[in-house]
């Protein structure tokens, strides 16, 4: 019934996506399997992508031939770039999307890219021969055959749904929860735990009171997240999301459900997302403050369905729905669906390579929540690598690692490898030590020719990427070489509160003033706007941001190639931890559980100092 595969995917949620598109986009023939056809590429909580440190992201995953970045474009109802008010380095896009437009178009892409079959049913349990992943069986019996699989099973692994005092199986409200894969490896030596996240309630926009709401509006200019060219929304048609608040009332019904709370009482075992929490976990953290902002976000165009960002909670249904009747706006709300916690098995990523193939089966992959990740962007990024090594796996090609000082999907996986997670990890800039480096609007110019070497960056994609560079190299040169006259700039410095020149300056040490940007230099500088008439506003922002920050991003790069001594320094996997007498206990047993592969990564362990990386160092030069 099935031929042999390359690559079996499990799993059709954003990482088994990104997954299955860059293993076929590559050569192989893949198979993705899901529980259900109607739900691939769901959003299972926010219509939304992006945000801070997400959606550099996923402007990575597009420049390295990802799906994500188009499918958001696509399905955009409101863009804002976060952060403008701060440094490039922090500026980071967000779409609301239409939740229904994105799963549809995630569905028509894939089925429109050579070399991916679909199947619906559940994986029960992994092939394994020799230590080697060989395939997978079905729930309905198939054996399918590959040579090498990806397993994304979000939150279905032995899900647990809790509402209130009523527990039941699922992975995602009304479908059920996959089982027999955890068992499975367990036995095979594989450690598992569980983790939780949760979802607020979902409500009718019909019967909301916006007048008592703050309307907030999308961005004038639509700048998005792919770098190809499709096409973006008309800045005129978004929609407004709305920003309202709790109260003390509101907390005060919400307390009335808290002995009935499957969080407070115990029912709820796995650790939930920190950087996320339930809103009585709020209420409970944080019991001085007397409200909390909460974000009315509308799920498409042709919906009258609301996600209410914010409220996310497990409390019983009837307590739900009495305290969203007192936050302002929500006097009349009828609810679509409550809101619910949910439980499921996750494997401590520390058991992965940095391939995201696992340490104990070869040719077996795990990406997004079975490591321990949350968040559609974390999912997808993994999904993506995953997907890029299972193919070179199965082609015995050598695997794709990306570094930390290359891209933030470099940092998160390094991060679960290295420190493994026992919460939902999700990403923010200041995991990132090079941030400067790592910016929203230069992920094509250092990811663009990795993926193009791969065959997944089309030579178009490429080619782009060096007409911006050559662009961006002549606006600098030709900004370092015009002087301006006072009287040119004097004016417009006197507009913005800026001291005048005395006597001509080149214009790029005026662009170094703070307050003073490219745009309105072209403006007031004569010839300047006919000199860069035929380069991209893309290129024009590269050469600013390069220009203003050229000491701080020349500062990383120096630590970078310092600490690149480190990385390149590799500990061989056979190597014997305990022939080294002087190592402290912790970090002898962080080295032989997690064997790093350099001695870059043996510093990033957690609970390793300095001192023990220094007497490894010296052993290894002996």
């Amino acid at each position: 019934m099935f031929p042999e595969y390359d690559v079996i995917v499990v799993g059709a949620g954003h990482a088994g996506c990104e997954a299955a598109a860059a293993a076929a986009n590559m050569g192989s023939k893949v198979l993705l399997i899901t529980m259900n056809m109607q739900t691939i590429a769901q959003m299972s909580c926010n219509p939304a992508m992006g945000g801070i440190a997400k959606g550099q992201i996923v402007r990575e995953i597009d420049a390295m031939g990802g799906y994500s970045g188009i499918v958001s474009d696509i399905s955009t109802i409101q863009f804002r770039m976060l952060n403008r008010s701060k440094g490039p380095a922090m500026w980071s896009p967000r779409t609301q999307n239409d939740r229904m437009l994105f799963a549809a178009t995630w569905r028509e892409m894939l089925e429109n890219t050579p070399n991916v079959d679909f199947y619906q049913d559940m994986v029960r349990s992994i092939i394994i021969k020799n230590n080697k992943a060989c395939g997978v069986i079905t729930g309905l019996g198939h054996e399918v055959r590959s040579k090498s699989v990806v397993v994304t099973s979000g939150t279905f692994l032995n899900g647990i749904i809790h509402i209130g005092e009523k527990q039941f199986g699922g992975g995602r409200v009304a479908e059920k929860a996959a089982t027999g894969i955890t068992e499975q490896l367990v036995e095979f030596g594989f450690e598992s735990d569980r983790l939780k996240t949760g979802t607020p309630p979902r409500v009718d926009g019909r019967s909301l009171d916006y007048s008592k709401m703050e309307e907030q509006n999308g961005d004038e200019e639509i700048v998005g997240f792919s770098y190809t060219n499709t096409k973006k929304i008309d800045p005129k048609t978004q929609r407004s999301c709305w920003i309202t608040y709790t109260n003390d009332n509101v907390h005060d019904i919400l307390k009335t459900g808290f002995d009935r709370s499957p969080m407070f009482q115990g029912r709820i075992e796995g650790i939930g997302p920190r950087y996320c929490p339930s809103i009585e976990d709020k209420i409970n953290r944080f019991a001085d403050r007397d409200r909390h902002q909460l974000f009315v976000e509308p799920e498409g165009w042709n919906t009258v369905e609301i996600y209410v960002n914010g409220f996310s909670t497990s409390l019983p249904e009837e307590v739900q729905y009495e305290a969203l009747r007192i936050v302002p706006g929500f006097e009349n709300v009828r609810i679509f669906r409550p809101g619910y916690a949910i439980e499921y098995d996750y494997f401590p990523p520390t058991q992965l390579q940095y391939s995201l193939e696992t340490k104990l089966i070869s040719n077996l992959f795990f990406a997004g929540q079975i490591n321990g990740t949350t968040g559609y962007e974390e999912a997808a990024c993994q999904g993506l690598m995953a997907g890029i090594n299972a193919h070179q796996k199965a082609r015995a090609l050598d695997p794709v690692i990306l570094k930390r000082s290359e891209s933030y999907i470099g940092v998160l996986i390094d991060d679960l490898i290295s420190k493994g997670t026992e919460e939902p990890y999700r990403m923010f800039t200041s995991r990132a030590e090079f941030r400067t480096l790592l910016r929203q609007d230069n992920a094509d110019l250092r990811l663009t020719e990795i993926s193009y070497r791969l065959g997944l960056a089309s030579q178009e994609r490429m080619d782009k990427v060096v007409e911006k560079r050559n662009e961006v190299s002549k606006i600098k040169k030709h900004l370092a070489e015009t002087s301006v006259e006072p009287d040119d700039v004097n004016p417009y410095f006197n507009e913005i509160g800026s001291a005048p020149i005395s006597e001509k300056q080149k214009l790029a040490k005026i662009i170094l003033r703070p307050n003073v940007d490219l745009p309105s230099l072209i403006k007031v500088v004569p010839g300047l706007k006919e000199s860069f008439a035929d380069v991209s506003v893309d290129a024009l922002e590269q050469s600013e941001i390069q220009i203003k920050y050229e000491r701080y991003i020349e500062k990383e790069q120096e630590i970078v190639e310092k600490m690149s001594q480190l990385e390149n320094m590799a500990i061989p996997s056979s190597f014997d931890y305990d022939k080294v007498p002087a190592l402290s206990n912790e970090a002898l047993q962080k080295f032989k559980k997690i064997k790093p592969g350099t001695l870059g990564q043996a510093s990033r362990i957690s609970g390793v100092n300095p001192s023990d990386v220094q007497i490894l160092m010296v052993y290894m030069g002996r």
